[in-house]
């Protein structure tokens, strides 16, 4: 009998139901006021007179009416670049002990965004209400006996003269309690190889060692990882050498797209957890096993503000324009798409990073990610997210019984005028023109806009497949593999031209 395994799930069960009475909205309206309280006398704080602030009625309409929207482009040059000349109390009090290197999903530029010791305790709290929060779905007691595998990036973290960098994924896993180091695979040692085949090597040495119950990490990069495990160890599926495999906790980044392709490598089902951890904090996790929303952690650190995802509130670059609109966690609606403002213990202040978000629950704070600022394909008229983008590929899935992993597709002038230029990636043998045409006509259905664009200037849809393992190479030489690099969904015909070089020079 597990009996320590028991203990855990008991101790978690009893703390669990001794926190779920929550009060979202009042939770925000008090980190809003500790954090100004906290940073009153930073440069930062003194310039846009958080005292002041504060002693207002309204403390959010303020505040929200006081300081600007900022990106990382602005926030950096204004503010943060100030901390690389040891500059200090710039907008957070004293100086970040870590800055998370992030190029997301934009390009090879790394941008580098502080996080301090109140950051690294607010992911460590967050991490530890997600497990709380799995008295919730119908796990055993032996499940919190087994390793927890967690493929993020390299720990081995640079080195500087007060600070050091690395990817958030890797900062955090560097900083993880010391009671969690039994459970977490594949451990410092491996954890530490910067090089991506390297440690994935490592990792398949170690498989037979380990008895994982849960999987942690981007879907793509883990995927990766798991068919090496598999065809190294000549297995049919990753439950023959990992039997009490039973959750992966999926990560900043949509899974329906792999569901498909993920499902495949596993030898009976298991449960999935979305979490939501950014470079800029952790934001939210899927609580309970009704929804596959998560539920932001209003209580924690961050404060946040959305902004209605409309056309004219959003600049060409994909930043708001001054005069858009944020709502608090109050007076938001169902069925609105939001841009997701932010501001934290790591001194981001009203920070747009460049996520959508759908509220699907209010009263719990419940939400699913949308898609992307800067991908949101809009060139002729379609208005089409990430979120619809991910639902058309997944109707592709199930109309030819087929597997595609990877996408991405640009509004792509042609002689004749604009077409939605596809990427497919799967080696699955159905036809390019097959594709073409069901594309089109589901979106056509699904999406009004769409629909009107394909009457005027969006003559149609070009499909064009490729091996999924080609956008992984892509991302490896335009970006780092593994870690929290993900795959562009929609180019800009001027990078789309290099893309599409690239697809060439492989085949």
């Amino acid at each position: 009998m597990p009996i320590l395994g028991s203990l855990i799930k008991g101790v978690i069960d009893v703390t669990d139901k001794l926190s779920q009475e929550l009060n979202p909205v009042e939770e925000q309206n008090e980190v809003l006021k500790n954090l100004l309280e906290t940073a009153s006398e930073t440069d930062f704080g003194r310039h846009y007179k958080f005292q002041d602030i504060l002693d207002q009625e309204n403390v959010a309409k303020t505040f929200a009416s006081k300081v600007p929207y900022f990106d990382y482009e602005k926030i950096n040059m204004e503010w943060w670049a100030k901390l690389h000349e040891n500059q200090t109390d710039v907008t957070w009090p004293g100086n970040p002990d870590y800055f998370a290197l992030s190029s997301g999903t934009t390009g090879k530029t790394s941008k580098r965004i502080p996080v301090t010791e109140d950051m690294i305790d607010s992911i460590k709290k967050a991490g530890i209400k997600q497990v709380l929060a799995l008295s919730n779905f119908d796990l055993p007691p032996n499940f919190f006996e087994k390793g927890i595998l967690m493929l993020g990036s390299s720990t081995d973290l640079i080195e500087k003269k007060n600070h050091a960098e690395g990817e958030i994924s890797g900062i955090s896993a560097s900083n993880i309690p010391s009671w969690f180091q039994g459970y977490y695979k594949p451990g410092k040692e491996i954890a530490k190889i910067d090089d991506w085949d390297r440690r994935v090597k490592r990792i398949v040495e170690e498989a037979p060692n380990w008895d994982i119950g849960a999987l942690s990490g981007i879907p793509s990069w883990l995927e990766l990882m798991l068919k090496e495990v598999i065809n190294a160890h000549g297995l049919e599926n990753i439950h023959e050498i990992w039997p009490n495999l039973q959750v992966y906790t999926s990560g900043g980044v949509a899974f329906g797209p792999y569901e498909k392709s993920f499902n495949a490598l596993m030898g009976k089902p298991i449960t999935i957890i979305d979490t939501y951890l950014a470079s800029e904090g952790f934001i939210a996790f899927q609580s309970r096993p009704e929804t596959d929303a998560m539920q932001l952690i209003t209580d924690n650190g961050i404060y946040f503000e959305f902004v209605p995802f409309e056309p004219n509130y959003i600049n060409p670059d994909g930043s708001l324009s001054d005069d858009a609109p944020s709502k608090t966690l109050a007076e938001v609606e169902l069925g609105q798409d939001y841009v997701l403002i932010m501001s934290t213990v790591s001194g981001a202040w009203r920070y747009m990073i460049g996520d959508t978000i759908e509220f699907t629950d209010i009263e719990r704070a419940e939400i699913k990610i949308t898609g992307r600022t800067k991908f949101f394909l809009n060139t002729v008229g379609s208005q089409l997210s990430v979120n619809k983008l991910n639902d058309a590929v997944n109707f592709l899935e199930k109309e030819f019984d087929i597997q595609i992993p990877e996408y991405t597709l640009c509004a792509k002038k042609y002689k004749d005028g604009f077409y939605h230029t596809w990427y497919l990636g799967t080696n699955n043998d159905v036809s390019e023109k097959r594709l073409s045409k069901s594309l089109d006509s589901f979106l056509k259905q699904a999406n009004k806009n769409y629909k009107v664009a394909r009457t005027k200037a969006l003559r149609g849809v070009k499909v064009k497949k490729t091996d999924p393992e080609v956008f992984y190479e892509w991302s490896g030489e335009n970006k780092k593999k593994g870690g929290q690099v993900k795959m562009e969904r929609v180019m800009g015909e001027e990078k789309f031209m290099e893309w599409e070089e690239f697809v060439t020079s492989k085949s």
